[in-house]
């Protein structure tokens, strides 16, 4: 009986500890939501404000796992397990992929016996347009379209 007791009085003070994290829970929360820079480039900052470091800068379609908000910036990981801040403005709910390899091929028409329209390096994001059988149909931000592999991307 004493156990049964004891058990229900942790499981009470669990509940409630929970009910009390939700409610009181940070804006910096991990949120775990994948977007993608909506602007022609952006800035990545070694923290969340424009008086930290540029550490790099990123194009559009760059997609980034969103880890943390704090205020009007986003603390992320990208698809080289780099972090950085952005400034949540920057980024969109916009479907994106990024090559994870060297010399990838963008076809014409899925299959890979179909013609080659432009190589890329690792690194560059695109917008998705369609998914078919393997392969995406992929649209650069400069207007270049094609078929890619996915495989080769993330």
């Amino acid at each position: 009986m004493k156990y049964s007791v004891c058990y229900g009085n942790t499981f009470k003070i669990m509940f409630y500890s929970f009910i009390a994290a939700m409610i009181f829970l940070p804006e910096s929360a991990v949120s775990s939501e994948r977007l993608a820079v909506k602007s022609s480039k952006a800035n990545i900052r070694s923290g969340p404000g424009t008086n930290y470091d540029t550490l790099w800068e990123v194009e559009k379609y760059h997609p980034l796992i969103v880890l943390e908000t704090k205020e009007k910036w986003c603390r992320f990981r990208d698809f080289e397990g780099d972090e950085g801040w952005i400034y949540r403005s920057l980024l969109g709910e916009i479907n994106t992929v990024i090559t994870i390899k060297d010399k990838c091929n963008v076809r014409s028409e899925p299959g890979e016996d179909k013609p080659v329209i432009f190589t890329t390096d690792k690194g560059i994001p695109f917008k998705v347009l369609e998914r078919k059988e393997g392969w995406i149909y992929v649209q650069h931000a400069d207007g270049d379209k094609g078929w890619i592999y996915q495989s080769l991307v993330w």
